[in-house]
């Protein structure tokens, strides 16, 4: 059930909290570094922009525009990278909490090691779709413009609304696939194809489920970040009330960085919640389909594997392995 996921997303996370907050902040890194960053940067060089910008040229503001997207790019491709990969390794900790078994960061790397060429190239077939999919939008949207022209506005809308709830509806099929390269060592298509098998016939809970989780972690993110956003305001007025525009930008600078740090420490939090929600809607699927909590409490019962991941031996489809090869082989025999 639902608060059954939830309580034991917090389980997992209490039990491993090195591994699961050590992922989050490594996917939180990229993230925090760039705006501790800009905010140095737009801190200490508001005035030479503004100068800038009064005297560029178009040609000037283009390539910085297009440097900026193409930046943009960069960064979303290298987050995706990561996050597909961090999503994989974070799995270990909570399959193996079901067991009640503990994993450190060290043991949670060493176990994901073997699969992270699998998981980078489930990253590079997932951009590879967005990007193909997003250029599809655009060349139907320009298509539309240049046939259409004055209606071209009210059938854009519902096209974009199209591709959203598309985009949503495959997201969510394909929600568990790196889960399943970790666990079942599968290749990255097979993943896909696994966890668009795994879903049906369950995609309006697992949406119900991913959607309230993530407006819970959004709403205590922001009561959390926004008395940090007000920070700068506060200190200017208590700290240095009258000071020049340098310590204005100091604090500035000091207050940005902060506030990325505290929002980077805020998003592991909420992005391995997150990742732990997942990885129990997988083996949740899994329970239900394959019979996995038959293969977990035989594990328990035996000991089998203690430093390896559960489940990653058992046959998809199968929950009694061995079932039928001898007269005493399990369940009916020890």
């Amino acid at each position: 059930m639902f608060g059954e996921i939830l309580d034991g997303s917090f389980q997992s996370l209490r039990r491993n909290a090195k591994a699961m907050l050590g992922a989050g902040l490594l996917a939180q890194s990229l993230s925090a570094i760039l705006a501790a960053v800009l905010t140095g940067v737009l801190a200490t060089s508001s005035g030479s922009i503004e100068a800038w910008a009064e005297t560029a040229s178009t040609a000037d503001v283009a390539s910085l525009g297009i440097g900026l997207m193409v930046t943009f790019a960069v960064l979303s491709i290298l987050s995706v990278f990561m996050s597909v990969i961090l999503q994989g390794a974070m799995v270990i900790p909570v399959a193996r909490s079901v067991l009640n078994r503990p994993t450190g960061f060290r043991r949670m790397l060493s176990l994901v090691r073997p699969r992270i060429g699998a998981l980078a190239g489930l990253a590079a077939v997932l951009v590879a779709a967005a990007v193909a999919a997003i250029a599809l939008f655009f060349v139907l949207v320009v298509l539309l413009f240049s046939n259409v022209r004055g209606a071209a506005a009210l059938l854009a809308i519902p096209l974009m609304f199209g591709f959203v709830a598309v985009f949503v509806w495959v997201a969510i099929k394909l929600m568990v696939a790196p889960a399943a390269v970790v666990i079942e060592e599968t290749g990255a298509i097979a993943g896909l194809r696994r966890s668009w098998a795994l879903t049906r016939a369950n995609w309006w809970r697992i949406l119900g489920i991913t959607l309230v989780v993530g407006i819970l972690v959004a709403v205590i993110t922001q009561v959390v970040l926004i008395p940090a956003s007000m920070l700068p305001t506060v200190l200017s007025g208590v700290v240095s009330p009258h000071g020049g525009s340098g310590q204005d930008a100091t604090l500035r600078v000091a207050v940005g960085i902060i506030t990325a740090v505290v929002g980077a420490l805020v998003g592991a939090v909420g992005y391995a919640f997150q990742t732990s929600v997942m990885a129990l809607l997988y083996l949740d699927l899994r329970m239900r389909k394959d019979g996995l909590d038959i293969v977990l409490l035989r594990e328990m019962e035996t000991g089998a594997d203690p430093d390896g991941i559960p489940g990653r031996k058992a046959v998809a489809g199968n929950p009694y392995p061995g079932y039928g090869t001898s007269p005493g082989a399990w369940p009916y025999g020890r």
